[in-house]
């Protein structure tokens, strides 16, 4: 985090409840050479990792189905997110929190996770960089019914979609999550069966 384009004036702590919460005032050099001093709030909530299960040979996908309150109180009328099984890296190496949440949220045990790229989801003001995973899944990977973790307040559905389905719910607006909705597109542009 050294750039010579920007000069950090002073930084201020607004929340350390769930995750960080700063205000920070800088000096940013423009383009033509110019400083200007501007002043940012980002919110640290730690990178993540994202994994899209699917069965080329059936054709389907493994999605989630949970309440998020952002939504909630900025318009979806329940609050329910459908959405690629998610989770924070917790200290983890991405390959590892992506299998933990995998887990916990949907029963699957993943066999052979590939990363696809890492993406900044809202870089204006979130600072998590997303890892973006595929695996794919048999009959046998599900060892339990996983449903999240409760004493974090999880109360995770596990749907089992054909991918055509999933991609008329973006069309439909039933999925609006943008994370699940780029690797959709990517399978979709792939094909299933690539991505093994």
């Amino acid at each position: 985090m050294n750039s010579s384009r920007v000069r950090i004036l002073g930084e201020q702590l607004l929340s350390d409840d769930w995750f960080i919460l700063k205000k920070t005032r800088f000096e940013y050099q423009r383009r033509d050479g110019r400083w200007q001093v501007q002043q940012r709030e980002t919110y640290d909530r730690g990178n993540g990792a994202v994994l899209l299960l699917f069965n080329a040979e059936r054709g389907t996908v493994i999605l989630t189905r949970q309440f998020r309150l952002p939504a909630y109180v900025n318009g979806c009328a329940d609050g329910m997110l459908i959405e690629a099984c998610a989770g924070l890296l917790d200290g983890e190496d991405p390959l590892t929190a992506i299998r933990r949440e995998v887990a916990e949220e949907t029963g699957f045990v993943v066999q052979a996770p590939r990363k696809l790229f890492a993406a900044y989801m809202s870089p204006g003001s979130v600072t998590e960089k997303l890892h973006f995973f595929v695996a794919s899944y048999g009959a046998g990977d599900q060892v339990d019914s996983g449903g999240g973790d409760v004493a974090e307040g999880e109360d995770i559905e596990v749907l089992e979609l054909r991918l055509q389905e999933a991609l008329d719910m973006i069309a439909t607006g039933a999925i609006e999550d943008g994370k699940t909705i780029m690797l959709l597109q990517h399978a979709a542009l792939q094909g299933l069966a690539k991505l093994a």
